[in-house]
């Protein structure tokens, strides 16, 4: 490791040791421990950066982001109007909504108005203080920080982000929705943490979206996902950061008896974005169904790595993604489903496709199974190319011009992924912002 890199590490560890002399006095000692056991272990780990015998990351170089010395944020929220906050929830205002600002909570224009008995939605600063029980069972166990140096920083500067609690029983009949927004023309580091945990037999849906206007900064977020037997979440990501972000996403879920999950992932931001998905299943009869939809343009990197583990049988996971890329973008995805000896009668199956619209892009693609039980129905399918000539000639033969012509064949390329969107609202949103990107891609000659 170069001297550069030993000492943006150095940079994170004084920052650390700041936030807990002047900003952590009133966090539990359990807090405190984990923070300093995470930050620990990242100085340890240091950041991937190695070139050989790196496998995780042997397709994404983050040796730009970890040589630049990001500073923590200022604690003052920059104010932002109502009608600025109304466009990142596309016009959806029943919504319940927690909005954060450059890191830190806006109350003002956050809404959780007629909460039912049984929800707690807050600041997770403020819940560790509130609901510190129901917080320590969760936060650091579903993401453990011991092999993952992203996380482990993350979790050593634990402070703001979302706390999410649905009790035994309630069926939540509207959205979540988490809004982070970066609007620092300066470079800094932001670590958000989400949590969301579920009791049994209840029911919810949270959509997380991340805006970032003109600046470069670090995003380093974990989502922590604790779903109570029998329970269904459906959970939507929307990331639009900054052309000149990096965003370094861990979500990690943990599924129990015939829990449920539904999770779709859609990246049109950032200069370099990974997305690390892990899935636990721990119970019998449990299920999940992940799609993702990517397109990257001029010189951006996306990046996902999805993990599935299966520990117990007798559950279904149907993983599609899908990416458009345009320009001199690159897309990364790894999908490894793990099946347990003894975790029998497991129905998985991973997907990957990418659509080139330039000669320039390039998607590198590489699923695979690791199966230790033969009582078992697994299967995947990846494919890279372009856009059919056949399909293309026929259209165009019906009257349609080239650019109408390939903005059909990539739209119905990507409505799978779309129509997966179970909230009009959310679906409308992505549809157009994927359209709006499409048509400035065709309409200037890129593709």
């Amino acid at each position: 490791m170069t001297q550069t890199l030993v000492t943006q590490e150095l940079n994170y560890l004084e920052a650390f040791r700041a936030l807990h002399e002047n900003g952590a006095g009133r966090s539990p000692s359990w807090l405190k421990a984990l923070r300093q056991s995470a930050m620990d272990r990242f100085m340890e780990l240091r950041f991937p950066t190695a070139r050989r015998g790196n496998e995780p990351w042997k397709y994404t170089d983050i040796r730009p982001l970890a040589a630049r010395p990001f500073p923590m944020p200022a604690p003052a929220v920059a104010k932002l109007s109502r009608q600025e906050v109304r466009r990142a929830t596309f016009g959806e205002t029943r919504w319940r909504r927690l909005v954060f600002v450059d890191g830190s909570l806006a109350p003002s224009l956050s809404s959780l108005k007629d909460l039912p008995a049984g929800v707690t939605v807050s600041d997770l600063a403020d819940a560790v203080l509130s609901h510190p029980d129901l917080v320590q069972q969760h936060l650091g166990r579903v993401a453990p920080f011991q092999d993952e140096a992203f996380v482990a920083l993350n979790t050593a500067f634990i402070q703001h982000g979302a706390f999410v609690h649905i009790g035994d029983g309630v069926a939540l009949d509207q959205p979540i929705h988490i809004i982070f927004i970066t609007t620092t023309g300066q470079e800094a580091a932001f670590h958000p943490r989400v949590l969301i945990a579920t009791g049994k037999d209840s029911s919810a849906t949270v959509v997380e979206s991340y805006l970032g206007q003109d600046g470069r900064y670090f995003a380093n977020l974990v989502v922590e996902i604790a779903l109570g037997r029998g329970s269904a979440l459906k959970h939507y990501r929307v990331q639009r950061q900054s052309d000149a972000a990096y965003h370094i996403a861990n979500t990690h879920v943990e599924l129990t008896a015939n829990a449920s999950y539904a999770d779709g992932n859609f990246d049109f931001g950032g200069g370099l974005a990974r997305n690390n998905l892990n899935v636990l299943v721990a119970g019998e009869g449990a299920s999940a169904r992940l799609h993702g939809l990517y397109m990257p343009t001029g010189e951006q990197h996306v990046d996902n790595q999805v993990i599935i583990d299966h520990h117990k049988g007798h559950s279904d996971v149907n993983e599609v993604y899908k990416g458009v890329l345009n320009g001199r973008s690159r897309s990364v995805f790894h999908g490894s489903i793990i099946v347990q000896p003894n975790a029998a009668k497991v129905n998985a199956h991973q997907e990957d496709k990418n659509l080139l619209l330039s000669p320039e892009a390039e998607a590198d693609t590489k699923p695979a199974f690791w199966i230790y039980c033969d009582d078992v129905k697994c299967g995947h399918g990846a494919a890279c190319g372009q856009i059919d000539p056949n399909a293309l000639f026929y259209l165009r033969s019906r009257g349609l011009s080239e650019a109408a012509a390939k903005g059909l064949l990539v739209r119905g390329f990507a409505a799978g992924i779309l129509d997966a969107i179970q909230l009009p609202a959310l679906r409308k949103h992505v549809n157009d912002i994927a359209s709006a990107r499409l048509e400035e891609w065709l309409g200037n000659g890129s593709a």
